[in-house]
């Protein structure tokens, strides 16, 4: 397809073709703030706000420290390896230990040793890093170590990085090290030969040097690697405990992090409790500069012990109001204000006053994600890159008025998503601004056009004169009942016919990842700050793990391929402009939107920041409760 430039104001009128901004420079990853404070008064307030006065509702009888909080979805299970959704991530992020982690406080997001004992030792232009573990690290204790404590040791990382070749496993993770250790694949591929991987086999790229080093020699320079090892995918498990559930690892996990699981009742509550064999650590961090609330948690933390926290209850709430009234009465210590009741609870932008009169604080970020809306690219009338289903697809994203879900249904609490990095991760391109803009006269031209005829009914056919439906999977809960109506009306005024496929969360998921989802709405927040964790989400060789449309271009892959060899930086960015035109293309996705979080804290919670991108941050936080520790 020929791509042309046109600005917003010309495109409408001339042509569907694609409009694609002058590359620019790279923005600077996202900052935070904390409350409705400017930096001058927030300072003010240091003193007082670090010695809290409120208490803890929670008294529990064996005098534990408890933190609840909410997941606005059902959880799916917590192996490492096979974990593919948020949710189930933050808590594997609890539990396991990943080679590196991320500074608590510095931003941008900057990478820390978590269970090495410094940052891997990068050599040979970037293909060996040597990873040097720290002793004494243990996992939990568990029946599957026969009553001795069990250390943590490098060829527990080697066996962890091999599951994710374990195909009985259905791995989601695969992509972070595929075809990047020399000798892992061709490991994989003799198992697929002779039926059974060998897991006592020597890895080249991966070489045990004693038991607390390892080497990993890579195939070509990855820009990335230290991000994959930050990453909850690279939690590190221990092969007793696998091999003594080898079917139902993800009711099992047992970790070296500061939290086990103690209570799991499926999508109604999870209970985390402190490792009693966890290492320990101080609470020593410097403040970011970029944000005067750093200063308060500081002086709320600075010299604790890590892991103040006894208990973690998490639990999973999918109705907006159930979360937000569970909060109000103060049955849980701190929540994403839900989008439904974000002028109730920020009037004008500013906490309400009820709330501000508890001492609740608010954190507004921006989170490094973005929503789409994929179309299942194997599917016969939808998916496809003839022209006519290109048609057809950007008929839809035309229709789609997102300034509507933004000022409707988010209650304005989310920004456009234009490009396929978002703000706040390195990629970016702030002012770009995509050609697909919503334009409901125009999509019905292009369907017009392209053979998709009306009936006497109003509703269009394919171009064989088959019945055209839009079937969107989501799940059965209030806001999404909104975006049922929002795409009906949508579809209405395009003469599409609209239909609702309702399941649960974790069912879509599965499905998903077996291309058996016709248009589902999906959401992908930053697993490290760079956009390759975005742009990968649209390679072919990603399906069945990310790519849940599966999607395949050639063209894309070639595009991909060349820029993950490349480091951030005005190169790859123009391979980044090159794959946003093969996307526009195509349109495989709807680009939804980004949304911003408010995250409301109650006062007794200590030394809490949301980070953009840690998930569980929970053993950099303290509760309140009157009795000190």
């Amino acid at each position: 397809m020929n791509h042309k430039f046109f600005t917003r104001d010309t495109r409408v009128a001339r042509t569907v073709h694609l409009a694609l901004s002058a590359m620019l420079s790279l923005p600077l990853l996202l900052a935070t703030g904390c409350g409705d404070q400017s930096p001058k008064s927030a300072k003010q307030d240091i003193a007082k706000e670090a010695t809290p006065t409120a208490v803890s509702p929670v008294q529990s009888a064996d005098g534990k420290k408890v933190l609840r909080i909410p997941f606005p979805v059902a959880e799916t299970g917590f192996d490492p390896a096979n974990v593919h959704d948020l949710y189930s991530s933050i808590v594997v992020e609890g539990i396991f230990d990943s080679p590196l982690t991320y500074d608590y406080l510095a931003e941008p997001s900057k990478l820390a040793p978590k269970i090495l004992s410094e940052m891997p030792i990068v050599e040979d232009e970037g293909k060996s890093y040597t990873l040097k573990l720290k002793k004494g690290v243990y996992f939990s204790p568990h029946e599957a170590f026969g009553g001795k404590k069990r250390e943590l040791v490098a060829q527990d990382i080697v066996y962890s990085m091999k599951r994710h070749y374990d195909d009985t496993l259905k791995p989601v993770w695969r992509f972070l090290i595929e075809g990047k250790i020399v000798g892992l694949d061709d490991w994989y591929s003799a198992g697929k030969k002779t039926g059974k991987l060998d897991w006592d086999a020597t890895i080249p790229g991966l070489q045990v040097l004693d038991s607390h080093t390892l080497k990993v020699k890579l195939t070509k320079p990855d820009y990335n690697f230290n991000y994959v090892l930050a990453h909850p995918a690279h939690g590190v498990v221990a092969r007793e405990v696998i091999e003594k559930y080898p079917n139902d690892t993800q009711a099992h996990p047992v970790g070296s992090s500061a939290y086990f699981l103690k209570e799991w009742v499926r999508g109604q509550k999870i209970v985390l409790e402190k490792n009693p064999n966890w290492r320990g650590g101080t609470w020593d961090f410097k403040p970011s500069g970029k944000d005067p609330y750093d200063e308060v948690l500081i002086k709320q933390m600075q010299g604790k012990p890590l892991a103040q926290i006894d208990r973690v209850e998490i639990y999973p709430i999918e109705e907006e109001q159930a979360r937000w009234l569970a909060f109000k009465d103060r049955q849980l210590d701190l929540l994403n204000i839900p989008g439904n009741f974000s002028q109730q609870a920020l009037p004008g932008g500013k906490l309400a006053p009820d709330l501000l009169a508890q001492g609740i604080r608010l954190q507004k970020m921006v989170d490094p994600e973005y929503t789409y809306m994929y179309f299942q690219w194997n599917d016969p009338v939808w998916g496809g890159a003839e022209k006519h289903k290109v048609a057809l697809r950007r008929a839809v994203a035309m229709a789609i008025n997102r300034d509507e879900e933004i000022n409707i249904i988010r209650k304005g609490q989310a920004i456009r998503a234009e490009f396929i990095v978002p703000k706040g991760v390195a990629g970016h391109k702030d002012d770009f601004v995509s050609s697909i803009a919503y334009n409901p006269a125009l999509a019905n031209a292009l369907l017009d056009k392209f053979g998709y005829k009306k009936g006497s009914d109003g509703y269009r056919s394919t171009p064989d004169g088959k019945p055209l439906v839009f079937k969107y999977n989501s799940t059965p809960t209030a806001l999404e009942r909104e975006f049922d109506e929002l795409y009906k009306k949508n579809m209405d005024a395009i003469g599409i016919r609209y239909d609702t496929e309702k399941e649960k969360f974790a069912d879509a998921i599965k499905r998903e990842k077996r291309c058996q989802i016709l248009i589902r709405g999906a959401a992908w927040i930053a697993d490290y700050p760079d956009g390759d964790n975005f742009t990968q989400l649209l390679y072919s060789k990603n399906i069945g793990e990310t790519n849940n449309g599966c999607y395949k271009s050639e063209a894309y892959d070639k595009l991909y391929q060349a820029s993950a060899r490349l480091p951030d930086g005005a190169e790859r960015d123009k391979l980044y402009m090159e794959m946003q035109k093969q996307f526009e293309a195509d349109t495989p996705w709807v680009m939804g939107v980004t949304r911003l979080r408010n995250q409301a804290i109650y006062p007794w919670v200590l030394g809490y920041k949301k980070h953009p991108v840690l998930l569980a941050e929970w053993m950099y936080m303290d509760v309140n409760t009157g009795k000190g520790k």
